[in-house]
């Protein structure tokens, strides 16, 4: 937990002692209003996290920088095209907190990909959250992305970010907040300094007591603070609530009253190959004339019920560019 300057100017050693509840009372307060939701902007054109490994990497980039800067993390997710934090910390560490990722996950796409594509100029915005149930409402705008993006029916079952992580297998009136269990892992002091390299991608330092699930990264559960968490929420109870009604969990509604199947970028981006070749004999997008293009377009929106945003990320054509071939279908 970061530490609160100032605070011991508030009172002397007798009252810490005889007044803790007084004392923790001010740190609360305190830590309540250095509150932060922290978003990037959305990539239109390209994804941050092509494949499994690169979402592990990014995973264990948040809990090396978690453990790092010493920023008390409440929520996160990543998903494919930008990132979302709740962060306890001052506005400049949060800005350092996430350019230090962009840095971090730029120098790992350059040695896996070759990409010259660097994210130091996407976007970061950063807002206060004031209050108690104004943090409860980021939190849950936080948790429930993936299942607006209709990637599953509810955070649980999102292992990138921290929709399992909360409130593990309490009921409360026969209402569980969690979905299953929490994966077990090994603890980080049991795995080899070689072996730690290839998983994290780094030879940043953190607890030997942290836990590297079976999917190889560290979790959530290791560095997140959800007992922070699970005290601003009281219960499980309290925390459904919030997820389901939720900003997110209303465009998730107004998404299946459409009748409109969602597919992950991932899934249509491995298709796009098959379909440039199939098609038109040709290997890669950058191949195609603007006829071929507007036909891809086309066969990508009929199979997948993509939208121009969508399809211009797992396509890599500028969203303008998207936005008129689909005008043509």
């Amino acid at each position: 937990m970061m530490p609160v300057p100032g605070l011991v100017c508030l009172c002397n050693v007798s009252t810490l002692a005889s007044d803790g509840w007084f004392i923790l009372g001010l740190i609360r307060l305190f830590l309540a209003m250095t509150c932060l939701l922290v978003t990037t902007d959305h990539l239109e054109n390209r994804l941050l996290f092509r494949d499994f490994q690169d979402y592990v990497t990014g995973m264990n980039y948040v809990a090396i920088l978690a453990f790092k800067s010493g920023i008390d993390v409440l929520a996160f997710v990543l998903m494919s095209n930008h990132l979302h934090f709740v962060l306890m910390c001052l506005e400049n560490d949060a800005k350092t907190f996430v350019d230090d990722f962009k840095t971090m996950f730029s120098r790992y796409l350059w040695m896996k990909y070759g990409s010259k594509e660097h994210l130091r100029r996407v976007g970061v915005h950063i807002e206060p959250i004031e209050g108690k149930e104004a943090l409860e409402w980021a939190i849950a705008y936080v948790q429930m992305n993936p299942v607006a993006a209709n990637i599953c029916l509810n955070p649980f079952e999102y292992r990138w970010g921290t929709g399992n992580v909360f409130f593990q297998n309490l009921i409360e009136d026969g209402v569980s907040a969690a979905g299953k269990s929490e994966e077990k892992g090994r603890m980080v002091s049991a795995v080899s300094e070689r072996e730690r390299f290839r998983l994290l991608h780094s030879r940043a330092e953190v607890p030997g007591d942290w836990l590297i699930g079976e999917a190889g990264f560290i979790l959530p559960s290791s560095f997140v603070r959800k007992d922070i968490v699970e005290d601003v929420f009281w219960s499980p109870r309290r925390m459904n609530y919030f997820l389901q009604n939720s900003s997110k969990a209303k465009q998730r509604l107004a998404v299946v009253d459409a009748n409109m199947p969602a597919f992950r970028d991932q899934v249509i981006q491995s298709a796009v190959p098959d379909l440039c070749y199939s098609l038109f004999q040709k290997r890669s997008v950058k191949e195609l004339t603007e006829v071929q293009k507007v036909e891809l377009l086309r066969q990508l929106r009929y199979r997948f019920s993509a939208g121009a945003n969508q399809l211009a990320r797992v396509t890599g054509l500028q969203y303008e560019e998207a936005a008129k071939f689909l005008d043509r279908v």
